[in-house]
């Protein structure tokens, strides 16, 4: 199974599969591969005609092996994008990948799962995909890959960036592509080339992920603010964080907030963000924040292969710690 890394290196050198299958927790990573593989596949004046979506949730599997058997005239390319693969039935998914039979040169077929459904690893779903498919995973970047994009981007437009300043943005970014590439266009846009971005520009600068807006929100919901609450997720999903990255990055909050009031050190360089997660975690008591622990366990599974639509079970949940705010105050 090749890394996006080396998937990358591949479709640059030309080389492409019939089928691909990309799933994993980075969302923003898989949008921007599979539109990556069809800009290079397809001659410009074809994308529009050629590149065909299909939505896994809102197309049936009839209507899916009808696509796949119009085959491309005259020598033209084509790419289908299926989302959502997962959803189909396991009789469907035979069926469907079926179709990859004979497999055309003048066509690639990428099928792809939100991070809210990544199949396990030892499913028999993917078994199944990975048997006739290149299956891609595409996880959250490492620290080093994150500050290695960072400083890359940087770089790009002439700008430098304190070393204190950039362990803060990495932090921030939580392994997230597409907050790498929102949060560095908005510091390139902030700073003139040649100057250097300091701790102080990211902390007013950066503002739309993990560290800040979770802090914020758990800040609402002790304040027992529902509509305040709701709207602020709602923005968060907007701004594309999927329900389980939101749901993971409010474990880990409210972890550090339960280290915090029982007295241990918060693992890893975070003596920044324990000065600030004090006096939210004396608003807790310890008994509370282990309920809440618990609630985010069985929302984080229900998100992950539950019935609930993912941002419905993350609407539940948070609405849950609100209304039972009057237990969460020592």
């Amino acid at each position: 199974m090749p890394t996006p890394t080396q998937l990358l290196k591949e479709i640059n050198a030309g080389k492409f599969k019939p089928a691909y299958y990309f799933y994993g927790a980075e969302d923003y990573r898989i949008i921007e591969a599979t539109k990556y593989i069809a800009r290079q596949f397809l001659p410009d004046r074809q994308i529009a005609t050629n590149y065909r979506k299909l939505n896994g949730r809102k197309s049936s599997a009839r209507e899916v092996i009808a696509e796949l058997a119009n085959f491309p005239m005259l020598g033209e390319r084509q790419v289908f994008n299926i989302s959502e693969f997962q959803s189909f039935k396991p009789t469907e998914v035979e069926r469907i990948l079926k179709m990859l039979n004979p497999p055309d040169h003048n066509r690639v077929i990428i099928f792809t799962s939100p991070s809210a459904r990544t199949p396990k690893k030892k499913s028999k779903f993917l078994n199944t995909v990975t048997a006739v498919t290149e299956a891609v995973e595409f996880p959250k970047l490492t620290t080093g890959e994150v500050r290695s994009q960072v400083q890359t981007r940087l770089g790009k437009v002439n700008l430098q960036i304190e070393p204190k300043a950039l362990t803060l943005l990495v932090d921030m970014l939580a392994g997230n592509l597409g907050a790498v590439v929102g949060e560095v266009d908005k510091l390139a846009n902030f700073r003139q080339p040649g100057e250097t971005i300091t701790g102080d520009d990211v902390a007013a600068i950066v503002a739309g992920y993990e560290v800040f807006n979770i802090f914020e929100l758990a800040d609402l919901v002790a304040e027992g603010s529902a509509s305040k609450v709701l709207h602020m997720l709602e923005r968060l999903l907007l701004e594309g964080n999927s329900p389980v990255t939101l749901c993971t990055f409010i474990i880990q909050h409210f972890l550090r907030l339960y280290l915090i009031r029982n007295g241990k050190p918060l693992p890893g360089n975070f003596s920044w963000l324990e000065r600030r997660l004090k006096p939210q975690a004396a608003r807790y008591e310890p008994a509370r924040l282990e309920q809440i622990l618990k609630d985010l366990a069985e929302t984080d599974a229900q998100l992950r292969g539950g019935n609930l639509p993912p941002k419905l079970a993350l609407e539940i949940l948070v609405i849950g710690l609100v209304n039972s705010r009057q237990n969460t105050y020592g």
